[in-house]
């Protein structure tokens, strides 16, 4: 590994696969930071492993051995990220009270960009969303390690199940069986959220509802904004436990506990496979706006079904890419290096 130009070459072969890495170390730990700690993790053992790879399989598939077992070494110590309505019932706006709990409680959101590779196929292209969505994400976390990495590879993936053995060092069957197990648990889970359906890409109809919300949510119109989300919309607010279900708790926390947020701008993001928004609200000490929130929303059936508030600014603005403050006309004043 002493010569300059072959360092440099394998750098090349190895950066190649960092989007797909990504993508799949976020979906094993449900978390933006250590995903990419995990992939970078990863490169810098096979960058220093790579004189005893004997290409008795491919590149791609020994990185992600690597990238499994480091994976598997950070989820012993058991802990799964939740969104706040794995945790708790839905608060009634007259208990609501914002709790916060710590960073590793929660999942994450994620750019797509750095996730999700680009590929031509419109079918793969929307499976690969649908695998990062916030429901999907969540009933993922709930799975032993081991099956969600077969889960991973061979639904999301498309791996076979003699490549999935292999990588695990175990048998086809044993790969099958933990396949069904993992199947039957995410099928228990279907009622609680995972029906969220979002056109790839956004049809006519779904992009005049974003422009819709943006003009409600800017204007802090609650009757525009209520006649937008479905009877049994979500609400959270990591990384606060609380979270609101229905059109008056909803508008009743925005127009209360919330109220700080009025007078904000949105600009789009892509995150989680679906329509979101970096928040800023009204500055009133620099002027202009500070940054606030990632939003994550998702739609089915011509309305909102859950709308979810990242409020960590100081780690997710960076993250996305987004200007750190907008001026007085809502216009970027500084700019992030990022997605």
């Amino acid at each position: 590994m002493s010569d300059g130009t072959a360092t440099t070459d394998l750098d090349i072969r190895l950066e190649k696969h960092r989007t797909e890495l990504t993508g799949y170390c976020y979906r094993m730990l449900g978390s933006s930071f250590e995903a990419e700690d995990a992939v970078q993790d990863t490169l810098v053992r096979a960058w220093r492993a790579f004189d005893t790879f004997e290409g008795r399989s491919s590149l791609r598939s020994w990185l992600y051995r690597i990238a499994t077992n480091v994976c598997l070494d950070m989820l012993t110590a058991g802990n799964k990220r939740a969104r706040p309505m794995d945790l708790s019932a839905s608060t009634p706006l007259a208990q609501a009270a914002l709790s916060p709990r710590p960073d590793h409680t929660w999942l994450e959101p994620m750019p797509d960009a750095r996730v999700l590779p680009t590929v031509e196929d419109p079918a793969e292209a929307a499976v690969a969303k649908e695998s990062v969505r916030l429901a999907f994400m969540a009933a993922l976390q709930q799975l032993p390690p081991k099956q969600r990495v077969v889960l991973i590879l061979r639904e999301v993936l498309a791996w076979r199940a003699s490549e999935v053995a292999e990588l695990l060092d175990t048998s086809v069957a044993s790969v099958n069986s933990a396949l069904q197990r993992a199947r039957s648990t995410l099928a228990e889970r279907e009622d609680k959220g995972a029906g969220a359906a979002v056109s790839d890409p956004l049809d006519e109809e779904q992009q005049k509802l974003l422009e819709r919300y943006v003009a409600a949510f800017e204007g802090y119109d609650m009757t525009a904004l209520t006649a937008l989300l479905h009877e049994d919309a979500i609400m959270t607010m990591p990384p606060f436990d609380l979270w609101l279900t229905g059109h008056a708790d909803i508008a009743g926390f925005m127009t209360t506990i919330g109220a700080a947020c009025a007078g904000s701008r949105l600009l789009p993001v892509q995150v989680n496979g679906v329509p979101g928004f970096a928040q800023y609200k009204p500055d009133p000490e620099a002027g202009g706006f500070a940054p606030w929130a990632i939003q994550v929303l998702e739609i089915s059936d011509g309305r909102l079904t859950g709308f979810h508030f990242y409020l960590d600014t100081k780690r997710w603005f960076p993250l996305f890419g987004v200007p750190l403050h907008l001026d007085v006309d809502g216009q970027p004043d500084q700019v992030e290096e990022g997605a």
